[in-house]
């Protein structure tokens, strides 16, 4: 059976969905189908989770009906939940978490009744992780394939990990950045430095760095030069900043956050001390006694999300459902 010509629908307005869409594209490729990938773009920000998914909704409809007209795919991948919710016309959808648990109370008054169609009309549910549609209020969709987004190692480990501890905080709010330093306050001494990426500007304290927003090269190359990551996400949905850490080699400390989060698994999976709110006994934990192994074991941990693993998934249990009539 041919392959058909797939559009790939994504909203531009998260660099972590922009980058997934890329991966996505790229892994279709390799399998052999022709591919077209229609971004929304910069969208401007709004008030209300509620407002902010409309726009985001209507700008994905937008390039999909431009897409259609000039190209007539045979088959859509809307990358998000959020970027289907007002479809000109029916594909598959790539999630990482659904409204109905990342949009409580006022936040989903639209999404959740809205995620409920799409979810029974798609022909093909991507879910990023096993626990990405646990929370729905019926049994999973028969129509569902995981596919992460892909996670490899960005390059052969630094000589030396000559920073003892980072954390990404692109959204302090969300990454819950107070409360890591109130617990690397109570956690450093003398002459420990905690690093943080992602933002520009934090509060000047004692053992705290900022280096700011990298481009993903530089990010990654710092990550090759540190021991230990740490995490407090509010909620995390994908978390790709912590499964990144531990693809190159850190040692990851996290809060047990609420949502799908794949790495939090893996993380109490290779050391549960570390897996706790008390961030402060973990982060001494994983300096002054890391556990034997770890980042071998983190490795083979991650084989399912590394390229070939995820290529795999769409050659097989992908492309032949998407070419299906």
């Amino acid at each position: 059976m041919p392959l058909p010509d797939v559009l790939v629908v994504s909203v531009g307005s998260t660099t972590g969905w922009k980058a997934s869409a890329n991966e996505l594209t790229a892994s279709l490729e390799r399998a052999g189908a022709n591919v077209e990938l229609a971004g929304t773009g910069p969208l401007r920000r709004v008030r209300t989770f509620a407002l902010t998914d409309l726009l985001e909704a209507r700008a994905a409809r937008r390039v999909t009906r431009a897409a259609i007209a000039e190209r007539e795919p045979g088959a859509i991948i809307y990358c998000s939940m959020t970027a289907a919710l007002l479809w000109p016309r029916p594909g598959a959808i790539w999630l990482d978490s659904i409204a109905a648990e990342n949009r409580p109370g006022r936040h989903g008054v639209w999404q959740r009744t809205v995620e409920r169609r799409r979810l029974a009309q798609a022909p093909l549910v991507l879910a990023m992780s096993d626990r990405a549609l646990e929370t729905l209020d019926r049994p999973h969709p028969e129509h569902v394939v995981v596919v992460p987004t892909p996670v490899e190692p960005s390059g052969p480990p630094a000589l030396e990990r000559d920073v003892l501890a980072l954390t990404y905080a692109g959204n302090p709010e969300k990454k819950r950045l107070d409360h890591i330093l109130e617990q690397w306050s109570r956690a450093r001494r003398d002459g420990e430095t905690l690093v943080v990426t992602g933002i520009e500007r934090v509060d000047p304290a004692d053992g705290v760095e900022v280096a700011g927003r990298l481009a993903p090269e530089d990010y990654r190359a710092l990550l090759r030069r540190t021991r230990v990551f740490v995490a407090a996400p509010r909620r995390e949905d994908y978390g790709i900043a912590p499964l990144e850490a531990l693809a190159d080699g850190c040692v990851l400390v996290t809060a047990p956050a609420p949502g799908p989060y794949p790495a939090l698994e893996l993380a109490r999976r290779l050391d549960p001390r570390l897996v706790t709110d008390d961030l402060a006994a973990a982060i001494r934990a994983a300096i002054d006694d890391p556990a034997p192994d770890y980042d071998r074991r983190a490795a083979e941990m991650l084989v399912p999300f590394g390229h070939a693993a995820v290529d795999k998934t769409v050659r097989e249990r992908v492309l032949p459902r998407l070419s299906s009539p």
